[in-house]
């Protein structure tokens, strides 16, 4: 399947920015954030819409005028601690294909990594060198032989954090589904650098974690129904024998399962069983009382809860995964709420990484698994609806890099997989992988 491209331009603002905001600061968040863009791609069956291309770009505009660091660029001369928002604008790629959708999906049944070829094409020529000068936002949009098609956006991770990029696609499809009037939006503030200035982070770190970016990555797509969601959470509280006193979550059950098979699979790959880091990020807005300004804050305001499987420490039941996972967000949760100024947050965050990702003994050490599992559960990511009604598929993708995507639609658990090819054989051969029962899409 060829991806031709028809056309990049820039989309800005539909009103110029004022000159009060045309410099946009940039917080600690930001500032300790992964280098990387983030992509997702939204594929719908058809568009039948003969003006979709119009009111897409249309609706951006619009978007660009509220979300105005989105259309900016880093500011070079302020040691990249801004954003310089003079509707530089976002790339807008219009592309199409040689192909279906259904062939697409044909083809995705094996390797649903396939769907990377629909993330912003300008994005391959961004890497270490030139990161810092690239747009904040781009954006690709795609039309299969058959009507389909693939509305993708890949946004700057310094920038935006999962939170902020699903506002940003959620107001957007609302917006060029109903056109709402500009004066109208208003989804964010952008009060984060005021409240977390960038600071000198010059030692404050014990290491540099080593990348757990890998080069063979294989991405299955899993879909969990509540039937079997409710089977899992029954025997989980069964075989625990009274150890799981509180009812587990849907997400807490499946990282558990999901973890565990990882770890299984990594220890048949080493010969035997090794220390594993479990990257656990988390929206903190919600959980900072006495912040409320900060609940629809754009940029960064995540923390990675990092959860620690010792050989030999932990044993080896799902329940113990659970409790482990809860703990371990419980202890951020607590250290956040003992704070009473934002630098206490911050240096709850600086204990926290240094004696984990940032610590040689864990973050850098490469006798250590890693692995990401990001939940959007409860985040609008379905409801991404631009007139053409709901995407039928969602692919989410941070370069090369082993982790769980966790999103809801309705009463199901949709669940990406990302991982080495290796890996990823035995993870599938694992006796929790075939007792979770997997019911993959009928349409995938």
């Amino acid at each position: 399947m060829e991806i031709k491209i028809i056309c990049t331009k820039l989309i800005k603002p539909f009103l110029p920015t004022p000159p009060h905001l045309h410099h946009y600061k940039l917080s600690f968040f930001d500032q300790i954030s992964e280098k990387e863009h983030v992509s997702m791609v939204f594929f719908f069956p058809n568009y039948n819409n003969i003006d979709i291309d119009e009111r897409l770009e249309q609706s951006l505009s619009k978007i660009l005028t509220h979300v105005y660091p989105a259309g900016g660029r880093y500011n070079e001369k302020d040691k990249y601690c801004s954003i310089l928002c003079v509707d530089q604008g976002v790339f807008y790629t219009k592309a199409k294909t040689n192909g279906t959708l259904d062939n697409f999906l044909n083809k995705a049944r094996n390797d649903f990594g396939h769907a990377a070829l629909f993330s912003p094409h300008v994005n391959k020529n961004i890497d270490e060198t030139n990161f810092m000068v690239s747009p904040i936002v781009t954006i690709q949009v795609t039309k299969f032989e058959c009507a389909g098609l693939a509305i993708s956006i890949s946004t700057s991770h310094p920038a935006m954090d999962g939170f902020s990029d699903f506002q940003f696609i959620s107001e957007w499809a609302k917006v060029c589904r109903i056109g709402t009037p500009i004066d109208e939006i208003n989804i964010l503030s952008f009060n984060m650098g005021d409240i977390f200035p960038t600071r000198d982070i010059t030692g404050i770190f014990k290491s540099t974690p080593i990348p757990i970016t890998q080069q063979d990555i294989v991405v299955k797509r899993i879909v969990i129904h509540e039937d079997v969601m409710s089977r899992l959470r029954k025997k989980c509280i069964d075989e625990s024998n009274g150890t799981l006193n509180f009812k587990p979550s849907r997400v807490e059950i499946i990282t558990a399962i999901l973890w565990r098979a990882f770890i299984r699979a990594t220890a048949i790959i080493n010969g035997y069983l090794r220390p594993s880091l479990l990257d656990f990020p988390m929206n903190m807005r919600s959980k900072i009382t006495f912040l409320p300004q900060v609940k629809n804050s754009y940029g960064n305001f995540m923390i990675g809860v990092p959860v620690k499987f010792v050989p030999g420490e932990t044993e080896m039941e799902l329940h113990h995964f659970i409790i482990l996972i809860r703990n371990a967000v419980n202890k951020i949760v607590a250290s956040c709420k003992k704070a009473n100024t934002p630098d206490e947050i911050v240096s709850a965050l600086v204990d926290s990484y240094n004696e984990s990702f940032r610590s040689p003994e864990w973050g850098g050490n490469d006798e250590v698994d890693k692995v990401m599992c990001t939940s959007i559960c409860k985040f609008p990511v379905h409801d991404s609806d631009f007139g053409l009604g709901k995407p039928n598929l969602i692919f989410f993708g941070m370069k090369d890099t082993q982790m769980f995507w966790l999103y809801d639609i309705g009463p199901e658990i949709v669940v990406q997989v990302d991982l080495k090819e290796r890996c990823m054989q035995l993870f599938d051969r694992d006796d929790d992988i075939k007792d979770l029962i997997f019911i993959r899409d009928a349409k995938l």
